[in-house]
């Protein structure tokens, strides 16, 4: 089943989500991603923009798959989530978040990801509320966070798990513009044109450097933390907090 739908845009590749209702990320919708992208790149895009459908971005982890296949499904899941947030950091043209709606908890971190991001001005909220689960996320997507956002920056946003609205979320920075429902698509595609009209070599060496001490951390750091945060999330504990917040939160 495809939860990628896949345009062009001259050079400039479209990602669109489209996997159910939210764009809640599955294992299927992670490799997928990841996928897409090496397609991207292997057919000379220049640039890429990852976008949603109106009114949602991504609400994050699919929290019934989860508390549908407990530890067997997180087994895959939190690996091929990982490998997703850092395909979309690793790739070397400029990627722009079209985020055309809510971007909650993972969907944060995939617009985090991105090397710009522009918000829907009039719906959707940004925010990283994984605490409020009771589960913490694994090493790439908070050093993610860090790159975009600071180390200072990172408990204000993860502790409480608050989320933000189009002008305080610009306020706070956690997104680079707004821009009206209809102009959220173009005026990313206008930006990932933009910065893909940079020299590549110079593009992809200059990105490569500003992530490099991230992505030492990931490299020296991942395998202890993965199975760490694989034993919380598989914990009998945060298996009852993720099914009670599936039951009172979203209904299921």
């Amino acid at each position: 089943m495809t939860t990628i739908e896949v345009d062009k845009a001259g050079d400039i590749a479209v990602l669109k989500l489209a996997h159910g209702k939210a764009n809640a990320m599955d294992t299927e919708l992670c490799r997928e991603l990841v996928a897409r992208l090496e397609e991207a790149e292997l057919g000379g895009a220049k640039g890429v923009v990852l976008t949603g459908r109106d009114g949602m971005f991504s609400a994050g982890v699919d929290l019934k798959r989860v508390a549908a296949g407990r530890a067997g499904y997180l087994r895959e899941f939190l690996p091929a989530l990982s490998d997703a947030f850092l395909a979309v950091f690793g790739f070397p043209g400029p990627v722009v978040a079209a985020v055309t709606g809510h971007a909650i908890a993972g969907g944060a971190v995939l617009a985090a990801a991105c090397d710009r991001r522009i918000l829907n001005e009039r719906q959707g909220r940004f925010g990283v509320t994984e605490l409020l689960v009771g589960v913490p996320f694994p090493l790439v997507a908070l050093e993610i966070l860090r790159c975009a956002y600071g180390t200072e920056r990172l408990p204000g946003l993860t502790f409480l798990g608050e989320t933000y609205a189009g002008g305080e979320a610009l306020a706070r920075g956690l997104v680079d513009e707004l821009a009206a429902p209809e102009e959220v698509l173009p005026r990313a595609i206008e930006m990932a044109s933009r910065l893909a009209s940079v020299p590549s070599d110079a593009f992809r060496h200059t990105k490569a450097q500003i992530h490099r001490p991230f992505d030492e951390r990931i490299g020296e750091q991942r395998a202890g933390d993965d199975a760490h945060v694989e034993r919380v999330w598989s914990a009998p504990s945060s298996l009852a907090a993720i099914e009670e917040y599936v039951r009172t939160t979203l209904g299921g």
